[in-house]
């Protein structure tokens, strides 16, 4: 489960002092006890009982000027820092299933109900409210591939919530946790890991019932512009995907350059040969989605062939 940091304190920090602590300190979001020890710094934050109330004052007062420009996530979010190349800072909202927001928009937003890792690391303190319950589960990322289906050892630590003033470090792909409402509507704080590497990595979603990966949650702006390429791009487009189907650093992005390459001919057979031939070699990863996808094929091969045939 996420790292629980014990920290007592009952001094208070502006949200601009945990700024320029983490800009000018020794902040190292890839070192697990560097990172735990900035709990301090976050608890005394989360004392500060003002100073969100006032930032969302401001930022209504500017017609919220900062958080469309800098915000990147839903509504259930409001960024607190987010100019720098080391961390990221926010606040989170938790609804309990009483709230109005449930009842209008359901649990999805929320991510209530959807067992899943992280690909970055970060600390988070209850800032508001009884905090939201967690089932926690540990698993050992180096020992999967990370293909949809993938049996994965799922070992169950415990179930807590993120308590008033509690600090915990999740940890990169490590500490999975199915997520539940809170009892009554609660905020968090996080202090984020930021860095130009975090969209490539993968993080998962869990079928917990059966211990296995049910997908992959990570998306990034690249992925359909790789769908435009294969269709609209020509010989150049071809070349490019077939370099990053090849040598791209995510293997992610390597299947979706390979699955666009494949989306483009217009003979099924030689798309499935184009994945079988990725199903022998490659990363495990890309051998195993592409096994799955000619599959796949193969078994529709009689509605898709007489799908075409019908629109000839």
């Amino acid at each position: 489960m996420p790292r629980v940091i014990p920290v007592e304190s009952d001094e208070t920090l502006e949200l601009g002092d945990v700024v320029e602590m983490l800009n000018t300190g020794d902040f190292d979001a890839r070192d697990e006890d560097n990172f735990a020890s900035w709990g301090l710094a976050l608890k005394k934050l989360a004392n500060n009982r003002s100073f969100l109330t006032d930032l969302v004052i401001d930022e209504i007062k500017d017609r919220c000027d900062d958080q469309l420009r800098e915000n990147q996530y839903s509504s259930q979010v409001i960024m607190l820092h987010s100019r720098s190349e080391k961390f990221m800072m926010r606040a989170n909202f938790w609804p309990g299933m009483k709230d109005s927001v449930v009842h209008n928009s359901g649990t999805n937003p929320f991510f209530y109900g959807v067992p899943h890792d992280h690909n970055f690391s970060f600390l988070t303190a209850g800032y508001l409210g009884p905090g939201y319950w967690s089932e926690y589960y540990e698993y050992d990322y180096d020992q999967v591939s990370g293909h949809t289906g993938e049996e994965v050892d799922l070992r169950f630590v415990e179930k807590s919530k993120l308590d008033l003033g509690k600090v915990m470090l999740y940890r990169t792909h490590k500490d999975v946790h199915n997520q539940l409402p809170a009892d009554e509507m609660s905020i968090s704080l996080n202090i984020l890991e930021a860095s130009h590497d975090v969209g490539l990595r993968d993080q998962y979603r869990f079928d917990i019932a059966n211990n296995k990966i049910d997908g992959i949650m990570t998306i990034m702006a690249l992925e359909p512009l790789l769908a435009l390429s294969a269709h609209f791009g020509g010989a150049r487009g071809e070349e490019l995907l077939d370099t990053f189907a090849a040598g791209h650093p995510s293997d992610r992005i390597r299947f979706k350059a390979l699955q666009a390459r494949a989306g483009a001919l217009a003979d099924l057979d030689d798309r499935i040969a184009l994945y079988a031939r990725a199903a022998r070699g490659g990363s495990r990863f890309v051998a195993a989605m592409a096994g799955l996808e000619a599959q796949k094929l193969e078994r529709g091969r009689a509605w898709i062939e007489g799908t075409v045939q019908a629109a000839e």
